[in-house]
């Protein structure tokens, strides 16, 4: 373990050239023409949004350094402030820069025990930590069968990573019960096509489908999941909205997706889906425009009554309400919350009562009160993240 907030405040002062959702994975830039909750973090329990339990908790963040990648803890009081705790190393390299995914840091329960799994997308492996109150015990890194990790789930003792190098691939893994890795054989299967910008990987609540999000060719992709944690072939669907990017499910299994329309300036959104037993997609509502640019990372309230988009490039946070599938701006004007510059990922507690966003360019984490209505109250900030963070999980 080590000590980090001087660490960070050097890091701070560094160059950062990641531009959100905006990018693809290794970089490049989207053209302007054209992002939750993990299944495994119980999102379809019946939790209501701010309730009375206000335990204390962690978030958790990537560093993604290239020298070597860290798990940044930072310990929650109950009032949802943050004070830095510890940073855990991974055995691995990030990258530097973003990774333009959702789900490159999750939190796992299995058999009684809390597992941080995270990605390691400049070494091509995955990491295991117990997490042990607030803090983390590793236990194991293995190759991602790919190259580029950028996004993992997991359901049960199921593990899937999304790699986004080379031609791209998802690839499995058996969760011991030590939870060590193992990788499940004849498991890793292309995505739809090449150079096809993957941005999430995610179980459906019941484990049976897995989905990934295709930023360059507007497509949904689909697996179905056997008994043995193997998967049919791809399935792909067009999005209804463009440059589907964050998701996530939510306690009616109903699928809800950012759409960052390519940074098209006031053009993002958010559409919901039906994805049936079979891996059929089919619309249920949207896209329901945010009014604000560049919709990308996206986090669903326990109760499935409210859902949360950040917009990088418009430095806010746009709430919707959720009803059987339907979604309403909870602001006419799309500005459910003010960031820092150029959001990115966005979690809530196991509680949905704070929610937490990660900005990329002012190197912070904005906090929020999830008021009952699903407004949010500003909490503050938490400055001097390293240039080139990602991912965020919190409980």
């Amino acid at each position: 373990m080590k000590r980090f907030p001087v660490f960070f405040l050097l890091l701070a002062t560094s160059s950062f050239a990641f531009y959100g959702c905006k990018k693809y994975a290794n970089g490049e830039e989207l053209a302007s023409s054209r992002n939750g909750k993990n299944a495994s973090s119980e999102n379809n329990s019946n939790n209501a949004v701010g309730s009375d339990d206000a335990s204390s908790g962690a978030v958790y963040v990537l560093s993604n350094l290239a020298s070597g990648n860290q798990v940044l803890v930072y310990n929650r009081s109950t009032d949802g402030s943050l004070s830095p705790r510890d940073s855990y190393p991974t055995a691995g390299n990030g990258t530097g820069a973003g990774l333009g995914s959702q789900g490159s840091v999750i939190l796992h329960e299995k058999d009684g025990n809390s597992y941080l799994l995270a990605v390691n997308a400049g070494s091509n492996d995955i990491t295991v930590f117990r997490v042990n109150g607030q803090g983390l015990t590793w236990v194991d890194k293995e190759s991602s069968h790919g190259t580029t990790p950028i996004s993992i789930t997991a359901h049960e003792d199921i593990l899937y990573v999304l790699n986004a190098g080379g031609s791209g691939n998802i690839s499995g893994f058996h969760i011991n019960p030590d939870g060590h890795l193992t990788y499940l054989e004849n498991s890793t299967k292309p995505l739809s096509g090449n150079d096809v910008g993957p941005a999430q990987i995610q179980f459906n609540n019941t484990g049976a489908q897995l989905v990934v999000t295709e930023k360059n060719t507007n497509r949904i992709s689909t697996y179905s999941v056997f008994g043995n944690g193997l998967t049919s072939d791809v399935v792909t669907h067009p999005s209804i909205g463009t440059t589907p990017f964050g998701f996530g499910f939510d306690n009616r299994d109903q699928l809800i997706v950012t759409d960052a329309f390519g940074g098209a300036a006031g053009q993002s959104a958010v559409t919901s889906y039906n994805l049936s037993g079979t891996g059929n997609l089919s619309l249920i509502d949207g896209p329901e425009g945010t009014h604000q640019t560049s919709a990308c990372w996206l986090a669903i309230t326990n109760n499935g009554k409210y859902c949360y988009a950040t917009n990088t490039s418009s430095a806010s946070i746009t709430g919707y309400s959720i009803h059987d599938g339907g979604l309403t701006l909870l602001n006419a004007d799309g500005v459910t919350g003010t960031t820092g510059n150029t959001p990115i990922d966005i979690a809530l507690t196991n509680n949905s009562k704070f929610i937490y966003n990660l900005n990329s360019m002012s190197h912070s984490i904005a906090l929020f009160k999830v008021n009952e209505d699903g407004s949010l109250d500003a909490l503050g900030t938490v400055n001097g993240l390293p240039a080139g963070a990602v991912g965020i999980a919190a409980k």
